[in-house]
Parts: C-alpha cells; structure tokens; sequence
C-alpha cells in the first residue's frame, strides 16, 4: 500500500515536447521563447561568475529585490523573487489551497494552472474562452462561491493571446474577496498591461511575471511574485531560503543593467513582425485569435500538414486543440524569420 496521497498517484506529470528542438538548426517558433539570443552583457556577467570562484557558495542575493520592485512599481515588501514563474504559481495555490475548495480556471490555458491545483486536490471549474468574447468574465463571476479558493487571470492568456481589462479584473477580486485572484504576467512587456495598480486596494491579488519570455533566460529560470506584504511575507516563509539559482540573479541583473536589448526586441516582434503576419493571415483568410503577446493562435484548414511542412523546413509551430479544432500557436519572432515563416506558409495551400 503506498504511503503518497492517492490522489497525486492518479495524476501525470507535466511533459512539455521539449525533445529535438535545436536552436542551431531550427526557427523555434512553439515554446514563446526569445526566439534570438540575449545580449552579450548577459553572457559576459555569466561568464565573468563563473571563473570568479564562487560557485562553491550558497546564492547571495543582493539588491535584487530592490531593482525589482523599482521596475515594478512596487514597494519591496510587495515583491519575492521565484524560481521560475511555475513556481510563483505553484506557492500561490499551496498557500490558499482548502479542503474541498475550488479553482476557476479558465480554459485552455497553461497546463501548470491545473496541475497545480490538481496536485493540491481542489476541484477545477473552467469556463470557455471564445474568440469573440475573451475571457469569459461573466462566467467567471457567476462560478465564485464559498468554497473558491483561487481565480486564474492569465493575462494574456496562452495559447489564445487574449488579454483582461484592469476594470474586469478589479470586479472579480471584488467579487472573490474570501479567494486568491491570481494574475500571471509573464509576457507583461509585450502586452504592458498590468493590474499592478490593484495592489494598493486588493489583499488577495498576486501578480507573476518571468524572465523567460522578453528577457530570454528561461533556462536559468527566474521570476517574481507581487502580492501584499503580509502574503509575500507567508509566501517567503514556504519558499525555500536558496530556491533562486545565483546565476539567474547574475543574468537578471545584467538584463536590468542594459533594458535596451529586450526593448529593442519587443518593439521588434510587436510594431513590425506581429502586424506582419496578422496581415497576411487576414489577406489569406484564415482565422486566427486577436493577441496581446508575442504569438498568434491560427486556424489553417490542414494544420497538421502544414506543421509538418513546417517541421520540414526547420520551422516549429505548436498544435493546440480547441473544441475539437486544431490550430497552431505560433510565436512571433524578428521580422526576417516572420517573413520566413510567411514563405514557406505561402508554399502549401492550407485554406
């Protein structure tokens, strides 16, 4: 007999298809990744620890919480730093987790939403998100309860794009005032949309955001949590005291030194490639979700043909189903590999 929850024993882990992608070799265009390399001030400071001869030491953090907080516009009190945003999340549902309670959780959005709340047994509601609408905040509402222990804002939300006005997401933490209102961020500086505001009047408000995405390190995985002090306080308490590896905080700090890099490259992807290929695909007339982040989720007629034409030619999109329909989440790279993509698109009739 095993001595593990037998709830955890039914589930299954996380597996994202990370196997046989190569940067050298591929166009990544399915993970959401900075899809070029970071700077070299980033690589240099890595470098420059490295043979410095501290790797034998427990991480010291700095002043990053402080840099952190003042891009933020936040108070240090109101911000931890995580190992990965997966992490944020996942101390967020450990923390507010009841039993018999309850998680609303919008779908289809990022697996690890579910997994967590699966691994702390609470029952998962999920309204539909719809191209037309969004968010389903109506429905959202309608679902809070007594026993909603946390409400999932993804925003913008993956795979859709689909992002949440500040005002809807103010009546939900009115609404759910007894459940956390967790609000992932993590492609922030491509949408610059925040609820950071919310802060000030809103204990139960908790905000992610990455360095994976627009900063590029996602390998070094490093992320911040922003909540109120008194839960970021809590939160400390069950993070462990080295969870952060101090070579994220090296290239974190090196990324916050030179913004320019990751500035240059969202203005890129967003004012040049993203209308690009929204064009086009207009011009094509295949359907596609309005998006507020560095991808598109796109409808062709034979999307599995064309993601293996795609594949073919170095190119990786991911498939994402949606009421029995397949389409295909593309991120958005520089302008020369949206255009790449666009050629090879245009090589196969898929509508």
């Amino acid at each position: 007999m095993s001595i593990i929850k037998p709830h955890l024993l039914k589930l299954s882990p996380y597996k994202p298809p990370l196997e046989g992608r190569d940067a050298r070799k591929h166009t990544l265009l399915d993970f959401n990744e900075r899809t070029i390399p970071v700077s070299t001030p980033i690589t240099d400071a890595l470098q420059s620890f490295i043979v410095s001869g501290r790797l034998q030491q427990y991480p010291a953090y700095g002043d990053i919480v402080e840099r952190l907080a003042d891009y933020a516009g936040v108070q240090v009190q109101q911000l931890m730093i995580t190992n990965g945003s997966d992490q944020g999340i996942d101390l967020v549902f450990r923390a507010v987790a009841k039993e018999g309670g309850e998680a609303i959780i919008p779908a289809p959005s990022f697996a690890i939403y579910n997994q967590c709340a699966k691994v702390e047994n609470l029952k998962i509601i999920e309204p539909l998100y719809t191209a037309k609408m969004g968010y389903p905040v109506n429905e959202v509402l309608s679902s809070i309860n007594l026993n909603t222990a946390i409400v999932v804002i993804s925003n913008p939300n993956n795979p859709s794009g689909t992002l949440v006005s500040v005002d809807n997401i103010e009546r939900i933490a009115q609404r759910a005032s007894n459940a956390a209102v967790l609000i992932d961020e993590c492609y922030f500086e491509y949408s610059k949309l925040t609820a950071v505001s919310l802060l000030k009047k809103y204990s139960n408000i908790f905000i992610t955001r990455t360095f994976s995405k627009t900063w590029g390190i996602p390998s070094l995985r490093f992320a911040y949590l922003m909540a109120s002090p008194e839960s970021i306080h809590a939160l400390c308490n069950v993070r462990g005291p080295y969870d952060i590896n101090q070579l994220a905080v090296v290239a974190a700090n090196a990324a916050l030194d030179h913004p320019e890099y990751t500035q240059q490259y969202v203005e890129e992807v967003m004012g040049q490639a993203k209308p690009l290929l929204e064009q086009w695909l207009e011009n094509s007339g295949i359907e596609f979700w309005p998006s507020g982040a560095n991808y598109v989720w796109a409808f062709p007629q034979n999307p599995e043909l064309l993601a293996n034409h795609l594949t073919q030619n170095n190119i990786l999109v991911r498939p994402k189903i949606y009421c029995n329909q397949t389409g295909l989440r593309i991120t958005i790279g520089t302008l020369a590999q949206t255009q790449k993509l666009i050629k090879f698109w245009s090589e196969l009739s898929t509508n």
